[in-house]
């Protein structure tokens, strides 16, 4: 008994901000019926596949989901989304402001129908800014978020975090959106109209910690943490490799002064505690780094355990499967379709009541169209074109 149990989505998000959203609402249980037009979502066909329309990225983040292909050009398709909206709890769009109520689909008109109906809008920018409605991709929400100068204040060079971390960060911020608008609704019976924007949601994620002295009038520093700034935070090179390791306290550094030969630095004045060795984080980590450099990564592994300092090897990607611990906690799953064979995904990261939900395979472009116009008692022919 997964907790969304009972709870019906409607997305008709593409790419991956809104799918990503509604996949981790589809792990927790909830029916997610993916609305599709006729040519389907773009990342079907993104990154390699065994089988047209089924590719990499859409597998990612689509799976546990029904497809239903409906072409909202035409007043069969739209009426037979109207009777979606009548049995759904959420519904979920990326489709900019200024063509929803051509296609029958504003807020006004959905809440009018379904009072209790959470509407989501997943937007680039809050509504009623100079940037209200122009379209927005990863790219555009990184360099305008703060993520590309935080590279360059690293690096020297401008550039983007080598994740799509502006649409998985605000697929997160969405999911927990409306969750929270869900709870509202058990409370007092109505829906609510969720706005999720890109742009705000990356600049708050990226002032967590990087606001730093501008919370202050007047500031007290430049925006930017200098620990993670630092260009020296990065894994240590070891004599056969690399290790993450991340002295913290002031029983950490001293530690470890002290096993490096450096007991001189134990008393440094730049080193003594936490403010200081944030006022001089560079010269610390590039000392750091030095002394780790003199062994390998299996003797400081061994150190830092008998140190009790935090500690790890460095992974790759395509190692990640054969990490000990993830392969004793059984989080990566092999799924076995019909059609396209085995597939690896990795699993849903939180358990509930000590168990994983289990993963499901992504949907065919319109798999389920047929199953859910029948539940719906309409005919198929006319709402979409194929």
């Amino acid at each position: 008994m997964l907790p969304l149990n009972g709870i019906r989505v409607l997305d008709l998000s593409t790419v991956v901000f809104g799918p990503y959203a509604s996949q981790v609402l589809a792990d927790y249980g909830a029916d997610v019926i993916k609305i599709e037009a006729p040519e389907g979502d773009s990342t079907r066909k993104t990154g390699p596949t065994t089988e047209a329309g089924m590719s990499a990225i859409f597998l990612g983040v689509n799976r546990g989901k029904r497809s239903i292909v409906l072409d909202l050009k035409t007043p069969a398709a739209r009426d037979a989304l109207l009777k979606l909206v009548d049995t759904a709890d959420v519904l979920m769009h990326s489709i900019r402001p200024q063509k929803l109520a051509a296609i029958g689909l504003d807020l006004e008109t959905l809440r009018q129908r379904n009072p209790r109906l959470v509407y989501v809008g997943l937007l680039g920018f809050s509504e009623g800014g100079p940037y209200g409605g122009m379209p927005a991709y990863d790219d555009i929400i990184q360099g305008l978020s703060g993520c590309a100068a935080l590279m360059e204040m690293q690096t020297g060079t401008p550039q983007y975090f080598p994740t799509i971390a502006g649409d998985k960060t605000c697929a997160l911020v969405a999911a927990h959106a409306i969750l929270a608008a869900l709870f509202k609704r058990e409370r007092t019976g109505t829906g609510s109209y969720v706005e999720v924007p890109m742009l705000e949601s990356m600049v708050a994620f990226n002032l967590v910690e990087h606001f730093y002295g501008q919370h202050f009038e007047p500031p007290l520093a430049k925006a930017g943490y200098p620990r993670v700034l630092n260009q020296w935070r990065r894994p240590y090179r070891t004599t056969d490799g690399y290790i993450c390791a991340m002295p913290y306290t002031d029983v950490h550094w001293k530690r470890f002064f002290l096993e490096s030969g450096r007991s001189e630095l134990v008393g440094d004045e730049r080193f003594t505690n936490i403010a200081a060795r944030t006022t001089h984080i560079v010269d610390l980590y590039e000392i750091a780094a030095d002394v780790i450099a003199g062994r390998s990564t299996k003797e400081w592994l061994a150190t830092f355990n008998r140190l009790e300092i935090p500690a790890s090897p460095m992974r790759r990607l395509d190692e990640l499967q054969q990490d000990e611990h993830l392969r004793e906690t059984g989080f990566f799953e092999t799924l076995s379709d019909p059609q396209m064979g085995k597939l690896a995904f990795p699993g849903v990261p939180v358990k509930f009541d000590h168990e994983r939900p289990p993963v499901r395979m992504a949907p065919r472009l319109g798999e389920h169209t047929e199953q859910i116009m029948t539940e719906l008692g309409i005919a198929k022919p006319h709402i979409a074109d194929d």
